[in-house]
């Protein structure tokens, strides 16, 4: 199985991502959520496969069968607490971090831009979170 990778970015109150050099060709999609932004790579995809054998381009098999996942890559923070919304809040994530929850309010809109000490800690807190709920049993 191939793993296609989705390189996510905060953009103007919206996700917008673009496929890895892996998918012949560029395909750049946005959306306003994480998960219609799952839904959008997906779709994007099919339609530009479909685009490419319709044209008579060269498209690899495992693009045609359907033989790949995904994988997201948060380019910026702001994208990274924002898909990170659905599962934890900014005040969670404080806790988790010792970050102030102003300060990563400026990071998920994307007004301010972490250090990468602080981005580290951002995600290592998100870890921790994760982690903390995978106990539950």
């Amino acid at each position: 199985m191939e793993k296609i990778i989705v390189n996510v970015s905060w953009c103007n109150k919206n996700f917008a991502a673009s496929l890895g050099d892996n998918v012949p060709g560029a395909v750049v999609f946005t959306a306003d959520t994480f998960e219609e932004l799952q839904r959008e790579a997906k779709e994007s995809l099919e339609f530009h496969v479909q685009g490419m054998i319709n044209d008579g381009d060269e498209v690899p098999q495992w693009l045609v069968d359907g033989d790949y996942e995904f994988e997201y890559v948060y380019l910026d923070t702001a994208a990274l607490l924002r898909s990170s919304e659905r599962f934890a809040s900014l005040t969670a994530i404080s806790r988790a971090t010792g970050i102030n929850q102003r300060q990563l309010s400026h990071y998920a809109t994307g007004a301010k831009i972490p250090r990468p000490k602080q981005r580290q800690r951002i995600v290592e807190g998100l870890h921790n979170i994760g982690r903390q709920l995978m106990a539950f049993v």
